[in-house]
């Protein structure tokens, strides 16, 4: 009987014993393509060697060093690197241990920099429905999935959202997209406006919507048009890259493709590739000068900020993104990628929707492709696809709730950089064959191929 506590109470899920490349081992030999990264994780797969290198070496150097007391070479070394790659005014780096740390550390320090300001009164946070931002409090409170929220509704702080930029669902017939775009951003005009704009701290939004949403990217001129909102009213804009950023949409930071800058970013998932955990917190120069000529002391820390052996991990994981050109390769995968999902699924009756940019895409199922009705919630469709993909051999990312948090089925694809065209067709058809297999269980009717 195992004593960790899983998960899913009623889950049985096999041992992963090794890795190899783009691909899981288990217990019994079986090998995984891993089409998800885990969760957008594992961007350089499971076996690379420089990366692994750079562990081992670093703890025998040093293991641990507390930041109140030193900094270390490797997280030195990460931060130069980043800040030499992130675009606009992006000038500090705080280390942290994932993703929803680092949104904590960002939503902290919007608060801070106000009081150092002199701005006391501004307290108040915009997010958006349906976006996903960590499950400590802080981050859970600014997410705007209502299943993840509900059973710890009182214990979050009130926070606002607004629409998210949602074409496929939420576009009116009569609208083009950049007209769409322009009325969903000018909702948090409106809502700092309702607020009071002086009470405002910040709005936070990911770049390319991940878990709760399916992989949505925003139409043109969306965030161009938030951008100039948050300016007018001093209010800070925090992007969170968790999931899309580290060049998994093809950018090395997620909003080089919509021409902005944000004060500032959160990253993690990719930072690491999962053979550490570590995430960051970048911020402009001017709301770190408004702390180091302030108070002096940013108000909040954790054990493990800036780990020497997590730093060294992310430095060589960098790098390798870096001097292999992964990036480029990224988009070029993404494309082909992109291709095999209309092939397969392009013309499927219960596919409404297949989005995304990089290698980060997202397949929405729906009851009926004429209305985008999703299928009922009872079905259970996602938590049946994530099974019926595994017994395929296929790692992939099923959720529920897409449209409301309650309603709606999609699957995200976020497969390694070094996966081959041929892993990724392989990919591809297995997620056909279980979406069919899963579809004919539940008494969908599948129309045969002619």
């Amino acid at each position: 009987m195992s004593h960790v506590f899983p998960r899913h109470c009623r889950s049985d899920v096999p041992m992963a014993t090794g890795g190899d490349g783009c691909y899981l081992i288990d217990a019994s030999g079986k090998r995984y393509f891993d089409g998800s990264g885990g969760a957008a994780v594992s961007c350089l797969g499971h076996s690379n060697q420089r990366v692994r290198q750079a562990i081992q070496d670093q703890v025998e150097k040093l293991a641990f060093a507390h930041t109140g007391f030193f900094t270390s070479e490797p997280a030195e070394s990460l931060a130069d690197l980043l800040i030499s790659q992130a675009p606009g005014q992006l000038d500090r780096v705080y280390f942290v241990s994932g993703g929803s740390e680092a949104v904590e550390a960002a939503i902290k320090l919007a608060r801070q920099y106000h009081l150092e300001r002199g701005e006391p009164q501004r307290s108040h946070i915009i997010a958006r429905r349906q976006s996903y931002h960590g499950n400590t409090l802080g981050a859970l409170a600014a997410g705007g999935n209502a299943w993840r929220k509900q059973q710890f509704a009182p214990l979050l702080v009130d926070m606002s959202h607004i629409a998210p930029c949602y074409e496929y669902a939420e576009r009116q017939a009569n609208e083009t997209s950049f007209d769409y775009g322009q009325r969903v951003a000018q909702e948090l005009e409106d809502e700092i406006l309702k607020v009071g704009p002086e009470k405002v701290i910040a709005f936070l939004a990911e770049p390319v919507v991940g878990a709760t949403l399916g992989a949505v990217p925003a139409v043109p001129g969306y965030f161009s048009r938030i951008r100039q909102i948050c300016d007018k009213y001093g209010v800070l804009l925090i992007l969170d890259e968790v999931m899309c950023g580290m060049g998994r949409t093809g950018h090395l930071f997620a909003c080089e493709a919509e021409g902005i800058t944000p004060d500032i970013l959160c990253i993690a998932k990719g930072l690491g590739a999962g053979y550490q955990p570590i995430g960051a917190m970048l911020c402009t120069d001017a709301i770190y000068d408004a702390i180091a000529n302030g108070s002096g002391f940013f108000q909040h820390g954790h054990t493990y900020l800036g780990h020497p052996v997590a730093a060294a991990a992310g430095l060589a994981v960098v790098r390798e993104l870096l001097e292999r050109d992964l990036v480029p390769q990224v988009q070029s995968r993404g494309v082909f990628l992109q291709q095999q999902l209309l092939a397969h699924f392009g013309q499927h009756p219960h596919v409404g929707d297949i989005r995304g940019r990089g290698l980060f895409w997202g397949v929405e199922l729906v009851a009926d492709r004429n209305t985008k009705a999703p299928f009922d919630a009872s079905l259970g469709l996602a938590a049946k696809l994530k099974k019926a993909a595994f017994a395929e051999g296929l790692i992939c990312y099923p959720m529920p709730g897409t449209r409301d948090g309650r309603s709606g089925d999609h699957v995200l694809l976020a497969p390694p950089f070094i996966a081959s065209e041929e892993d990724l067709s392989l990919a591809i058809g297995c997620l056909h064959r279980a979406v069919d297999r899963v579809l004919d269980n539940a008494g969908v009717t599948v129309p045969a191929k002619t």
